[in-house]
């Protein structure tokens, strides 16, 4: 009898660690690495420089945050944005600007769908997030989901930038566990670059089909000569 395989909390916990290194290393070109050990907390906080947080829900519910220090994020906005090739000159050199805050939001967006993604493929149950919310602070603020959790979890992971500048994870969602009945193929890997490299390629296509269908043709040029 096959052995049955569950996955837990601390599971999916790091299902988000291995999103979060994954989007940022592909966004900056950089090396970003997460601690081995994990804390155990008992709230979630959005603490200086920078705080992020977002909600999902759906098979199971929970709330994620990440609090970058001034340094983390600027080292993370610039290399983001220089590896899209936006010259030096033109970047931000302040955290509190508000693009550095749009550029971070927007990350967030990329590593929770890369999250919700793996959890629909793994764990085949449905999550949705809402829009990330990202504010420049320089006292802590506490968060709590507004929801019932009959166990709540929390959950602190350490990041390191290739810089050695720090940020924080966390996470709190309900104790849970998924236990996998039988097996199941996932869903192959897709690369949403290639789907809009793929979509422009037919969007071009379209455009010179038209517009061919529109030239008249030899006989019509004739034609318009002969006056007919």
């Amino acid at each position: 009898m096959a052995k049955t395989k569950i996955v837990s909390t601390d599971d999916i916990l790091l299902m988000l660690c291995k999103s979060v290194t994954t989007v940022l290393t592909t966004a900056t070109s950089d090396e970003i690495n997460y601690s081995a050990m994990v804390q155990k907390i008992n709230r979630t906080c959005l603490k200086p420089d920078i705080g992020c947080f977002v909600l999902f829900d759906g098979g199971f519910s929970g709330l994620v945050v990440i609090n970058f220090t001034a340094s983390a994020a600027l080292e993370l906005y610039q290399a983001y944005l220089s590896n899209m090739g936006i010259p030096k000159e033109e970047l931000a050199v302040s955290h509190t600007s508000d693009e550095v805050g749009n550029v971070l939001g927007e990350l967030m967006n990329q590593m929770i769908g890369d999250f919700i993604s793996n959890v629909g493929k793994q764990l085949q149950t449905p999550i949705n997030q809402n829009q990330p919310k990202m504010l420049t602070i320089n006292k802590e603020v506490l968060l709590s989901i507004n929801t019932n959790l009959d166990r709540p979890q929390a959950r602190r992971v350490t990041f390191t930038t290739e810089r050695n500048n720090i940020f924080y994870l966390e996470l709190a969602m309900d104790k849970t566990e998924f236990i996998q009945l039988h097996e199941f193929e996932q869903q192959a890997d897709f690369d949403p670059d290639d789907i809009l490299e793929g979509e422009a390629n037919k969007r071009v296509a379209r455009e010179q089909l038209e517009k061919k269908s529109e030239e008249p043709s030899g006989s019509d040029n004739l034609l318009d000569e002969l006056g007919i």
